[in-house]
């Protein structure tokens, strides 16, 4: 309630200020990624606009902050003409198409020496923005190009959208000022939305591109206020007044002057690019885009001087002075011909879509993971189905939805067994989980998932035991648990197919230099439900021993930061099986040796490092490590490696497109390091 003692000429004042100030802290946190106030004190200060406004509406003004919480629901949506047509870009598809391009250019302008700007090329909603007098009067889509939908209230409620400009250089703001931009929906945050779709039985959004078009196209603007949409600015139409006020004379330029005014811009761009710079920096979206926190297709190359770009004008549908720089596709079409069944190391029935095989980013794929029943059921996902297949970077295929408009009818519901496919036994759906598992401990199927994963690299590093030869040795009853490996000989390997002496001589002495292993790798070899490197880390350095772990219950495991309850009871239930006690027993009776933290991490330990003890969280694009590489390191050097940021958090190592987790680093006071200071310190141990 508003203090009826106030005069109401306070309360405008108060109201003008809380825009004012609202506006700066908008800026601050969407655009440069530093808020200087915590979430508590924003949401306070616009409760207190809500409040004033809400008993005097005619303190209301079409750029308060408010409005981003959404307007009365539209009954359809109007049109109105872009006074610059949105258009759209030719593509390139290969480094010669983007060489021709430049030759091309370099032609009509007479000469070579020409520099670029390049962006990333977000797979989001392309809209356009008009200011008039320095607050948002108009939001349009593009629509064909010339005529858009209009979603101005929708747009309001962006938190990345200014709703008012900031007075920037001069001090000027433009009378009209009509900028463009990409809106999307991040992938942790589309991962959310669906999420919540599913538990409220509504269908579920393909892609973020999708999300974010469908959200942008909510006759009630209150729905829009609801979805996590954010925004980059690439482009300009009506700017001919900020072009004269700013003196603008290239594309990079006019980016930091958008800047400057509120609008927040891609970091990945980069400017003054030459030919062989641009075909670089391709190549670089290409290794990054599997950790980027939102979809990208491609890259948008620009040519970069304004004079330039006027000299090379336009054609009937796009610019001569752009073009768009497209990945492989990652998205095909191909037909489910079967589903199976795989039994994993833990008992749980995975369908598994076979394909019509289809090139996917230059990949055949011709198998998909389909989780499970419920999955397929949402999905409405059928047996003979035209389906949409996905890959991103290394991600394992995805098939997203079924084109339902191509069925002919010879599609057959896909049922899960009541039975194991291997073993016969029954399978059991458990209370609150999606998944239906085979509940036969003996299961062969279970048992080969369980050795592979013992046996692999992050587990007992036994070089040369793959897919092919467990399966033998299960098959014939030569394996039957963990500690069977230990006893294996020459001569027995040697019997296996397409096997020779070498080879099983090879084998043998990889299973005796496995036998020394750290507590980490020791049990995550295991193959504990729900404990995977990260937990198997934490549980090592927490216990530093085998014997301790063994004591502890699992009240003090999920006392753990990051080892939740499942993971605590999963541990507790298997070391508390017999048949478990004795197979570790049988391993250290053949030779294993499992080395404690206190052992391994002793060199850090003796010669603490500047990491030692240190909670690190990594996040973006690092130019000359892989994240595991850099994780891995990180540990060398006594750190704790953990995904998310908190108030524990000790050290953010941020780089080349960081995210979410950098704006939150940064509210709660976590120390910042980029690229280089990391590597420094890690090379000064």
């Amino acid at each position: 309630m508003i203090d009826p003692s106030s005069s109401f000429d306070r309360i405008k004042k108060e109201a003008r200020l809380l825009r004012e100030q609202l506006h700066v802290h908008n800026i601050n946190y969407h655009v440069k990624d530093d808020p200087v106030i915590s979430d508590g004190e924003y949401d306070r200060m616009m409760q207190r606009l809500i409040a004033i406004e809400t008993q005097f509406p005619e303190l209301s003004t079409p750029d308060s902050p408010t409005r981003r919480i959404g307007a009365k629901a539209l009954t359809a949506f109007e049109t109105a003409e872009h006074a610059i047509p949105m258009q759209s870009l030719d593509n390139a598809f290969s480094d010669q198409d983007v060489i021709d391009f430049h030759n091309r250019t370099a032609k009509i302008l007479n000469t070579s020496d020409i520099r670029y700007t390049v962006e990333p090329k977000l797979d989001g909603v392309a809209v356009e923005l008009r200011y008039e007098q320095g607050s948002l009067t108009l939001a349009l889509t593009r629509g064909d190009g010339t005529m858009g939908e209009v979603i101005t209230d929708n747009a309001r409620t962006i938190p990345s959208v200014p709703l008012k400009l900031a007075p920037a250089g001069n001090g000027t703001i433009p009378d009209v000022l009509e900028v463009r931009g990409e809106v999307i929906i991040n992938s942790k945050d589309f991962e959310g939305l669906n999420k919540k779709r599913l538990a409220t039985g509504e269908p579920l959004f393909a892609n973020p591109r999708n999300a974010a078009a469908g959200s942008l196209r909510q006759l009630d603007s209150r729905v829009t206020a609801k979805r996590p949409l954010e925004i980059f600015v690439y482009g300009v139409g009506r700017a001919q007044e900020l072009m004269a006020n700013f003196d603008i004379g290239s594309h990079s330029a006019l980016l930091e002057s958008l800047k400057r005014l509120g609008f927040r811009i891609n970091p990945l761009i980069r400017s003054g690019l030459s030919l062989t710079e641009v075909l670089d920096r391709f190549k670089a979206f290409e290794t990054m885009r599997q950790d980027l926190d939102y979809e990208i297709d491609g890259m948008v190359i620009k040519v970069d001087d304004i004079v330039f770009q006027e000299r090379l004008g336009t054609k009937a549908r796009s610019p001569r002075w752009a073009i768009a720089y497209k990945f492989p596709a990652m998205e095909e079409t191909t037909v489910i011909n079967d589903i199976i069944v795989q039994v994993g190391r833990t008992g749980t029935l995975t369908p598994v879509a076979i394909l019509e095989p289809v090139n996917i980013g230059g990949v055949m794929v011709a198998r998909a993971s389909l989780h499970n029943q419920d999955e397929i059921q949402n999905k409405d996902i059928r047996i003979n189905d035209t389906v949409l297949v996905k890959r991103a970077g290394d991600v394992i295929p995805k098939v997203v939805k079924p084109v339902t408009a191509l069925r002919t009818g010879s599609e057959r519901v896909f049922v899960m067994p009541t039975h194991c496919p291997v073993c016969h036994s029954p399978v059991r759906r458990l209370d609150n989980e999606a998944a239906v598992k085979c509940i036969n401990a003996s299961c062969k199927a279970q048992l080969k998932q369980r050795l592979k994963h013992f046996v692999s690299k992050g587990g007992f590093d036994m070089e040369g035991l793959g897919t092919k030869l467990i399966d033998q040795l299960v098959d014939r009853t030569l394996v039957g648990s963990f500690a069977d490996l230990f006893t294996l000989d020459r001569e027995t390997l040697a019997a296996m197919d397409r096997m020779g002496e070498k080879s099983a001589t090879n084998i043998v002495q990889a299973i005796e230099r496995s036998k020394r292993i750290p507590l980490k790798r020791f049990l995550f070899a295991l193959g504990m439900a729900h404990t995977g490197e990260s937990a198997a880390q934490l549980l090592s350095s927490t216990f530093f021993t085998l014997e301790a772990l063994l004591k502890a219950s699992a009240e003090a495991l999920g006392a753990i930061e990051g080892v939740g309850p499942k993971t605590a009871d999963s541990v507790v239930a298997f070391f508390a099986n017999p048949d478990n006690q004795e197979t570790i027993a049988r391993m250290m009776e053949n030779g294993v040796v499992i080395e404690n933290h206190t052992v391994v991490e002793s060199a850090a330990l003796d010669n603490a490092t500047f990491f030692s003890e240190k909670r690190v969280v990594l996040t973006g694009t690092l130019g000359t490590l892989t994240r595991s590489e850099a994780k891995q390191r990180l540990e060398e050097q006594g750190a704790r490696v953990v995904s998310s940021v908190s108030k524990n958090t000790d050290i953010l190592v941020a780089g080349e497109a960081s995210g979410s987790k950098l704006v939150k680093a940064r509210s709660l006071g976590v120390t910042i390091m980029d690229e280089q200071t990391f590597l420094e310190h890690l090379d000064r141990g």
